[in-house]
């Protein structure tokens, strides 16, 4: 399934009653919802254009063209009954490898095709022009933010990345207009997380997310919403393919804060190598 019809799936039954309808048609034709106009969509649904606009914005779509465009690009390049591969008892390790190999390859794809450029940009000026960034994230999604940690200070850029809840809350509290907290939580409903995001917003400062796909509570309040790939259910959700998604994106935000101050940045990233290898160095001697 695509991440965007898994999005829908997982979301469906916390919509209107109306939104419920318009979400199982599309479940159920979704290789032609993607050929219809808005107006064929609310006939053959029997919701109305007004329902499906709300519907699309739910799900963070521009509009039913931009929902429509995305949902065709996921679908065409779906390959015929592909799934993430779980677990499984007894497995050869032959296996495992192919397994993880086609779990990461598909969730960094499923991710690429999901991207907002728009929001990708917005998330990379908030960045380069902050004052401060707080990075928040509990458990796997707190590795994350300790992996974008370590880059932005090798670029020189001032960020603390948190995992305490109360330490969250206590940066967010100090923090100001122009300042960054971004957060990541592939569920996009971690308390913790979402009450750092609060704090931060209501101090004034710019909010970034990054979670899974779809309409979550801490996307819904961020100023910018970053998504990974949707993945299928399984003892490893959450831990495995979803950091790797959630890294490609942090990676992509990186690459464009260097490569928009290629010069400055670039001078860092050398000047902090040579040092950190002179002083290793040092302590062997």
């Amino acid at each position: 399934m695509s991440s965007i019809l898994r999005a829908i799936e997982e979301r469906k039954h916390g919509l209107n009653r109306q939104e419920q309808v318009l979400a199982t048609y599309i479940l159920e034709h979704s290789s032609q919802v993607v050929r219809m106009g808005i107006t064929e969509l609310a006939e053959q649904s029997k919701t109305s254009p007004a329902t499906i606009s709300r519907f699309c914005k739910t799900f963070h779509f521009q509009g039913y063209t931009d929902f429509k465009f995305q949902l065709g690009a996921e679908l065409a390049t779906q390959p015929a009954g592909q799934s993430y591969q779980d677990i499984v008892a007894g497995n050869p390790l032959e296996k495992i490898v192919s397994a993880m190999e086609a779990n990461h390859m598909r969730s960094i794809a499923d991710t690429t095709r999901l991207l907002d450029l728009k929001q990708v940009q917005a998330a990379v000026d908030a960045l380069q022009s902050a004052r401060q960034i707080d990075l928040y994230g509990v458990a796997t999604s707190g590795v994350v933010a300790l992996d974008f940690h370590q880059k932005l200070v090798r670029i020189g850029r001032y960020a603390t990345a948190w995992s305490d809840p109360h330490m969250q809350i206590t940066s967010a509290s100090n923090l100001q207009p122009g300042d960054v907290a971004f957060a990541v939580s592939y569920s996009g409903d971690t308390p913790e997380t979402i009450q750092a995001l609060l704090c931060a917003k209501e101090r004034g400062a710019t909010t970034i997310s990054l979670t899974k796909y779809g309409s979550n509570p801490l996307a819904d309040l961020s100023d910018i919403k970053l998504f990974a790939s949707t993945l299928e259910e399984g003892m490893r959700r959450g831990d495995m393919a979803s950091r790797i998604a959630q890294l490609h994106v942090i990676d992509i935000l990186f690459t464009s804060l260097v490569s928009d101050r290629f010069d400055e940045h670039v001078t860092r990233l050398e000047r902090t190598y040579q040092m950190v290898r002179k002083y290793r160095s040092k302590g062997r001697e």
